[in-house]
């Protein structure tokens, strides 16, 4: 069921953008590192650094869809994500953004591992360097299934500072 959620949110991430791909894409790779803490029920605290690849495309200068790959050590988490943002330009290197995000976060808290349905939303701001390199900061929120021995996750937030190149 697990792997069916996964594999169906990136078939219909890549179906609603397929249509604009013959439009001015550009294709896009990166990689960042921020905070990230998990509201954790049952155990101990969850903050700690969080990094992340990802990779995607922006589609006529206002939308962005990208698959990102997050780890963060403190939950042995490793998630996976296909998101969704509407880029709003508000200076000529600037850009605002807000969208949604789902995927599936595989967390190992005190021995017990679990793969669990992840959604929720991010925003922030994109700055474009030069014409191949952008940086972003972003917020992101996210609900997280996850629950065992009595243990749950409740969210998860992230603040996260990458960088990206355009090619």
């Amino acid at each position: 069921m697990k792997k069916l959620t996964i594999i169906s949110t990136l078939a219909l991430a890549s179906a609603a953008a397929s249509p604009v791909f013959a439009a001015d894409t550009e294709w896009f790779v990166g990689a960042g590192a921020g905070y990230q803490e998990d509201s954790i029920k049952g155990a101990s605290g969850g903050e700690d650094m969080t990094y992340q690849l990802r990779g995607g495309a922006i589609l006529n200068d206002h939308h962005r869809v990208m698959g990102t790959y997050s780890y963060m050590d403190k939950s042995s988490q490793n998630m996976f994500l296909a998101s969704y943002d509407y880029l709003l330009p508000v200076a000529q290197n600037v850009n605002l953004f807000a969208g949604v995000s789902a995927g599936a976060a595989d967390s190992k808290i005190d021995g017990k591992s679990s793969t669990d349905f992840v959604w929720g939303g991010q925003v922030g701001a994109m700055y474009e360097i030069n014409d191949n390199w952008s940086t972003d900061l972003t917020y992101r929120y996210l609900d997280q299934d996850y629950s065992e021995n009595n243990t749950k996750i409740d969210y998860s937030q992230q603040v996260v500072l990458s960088v990206d190149y355009k090619f």
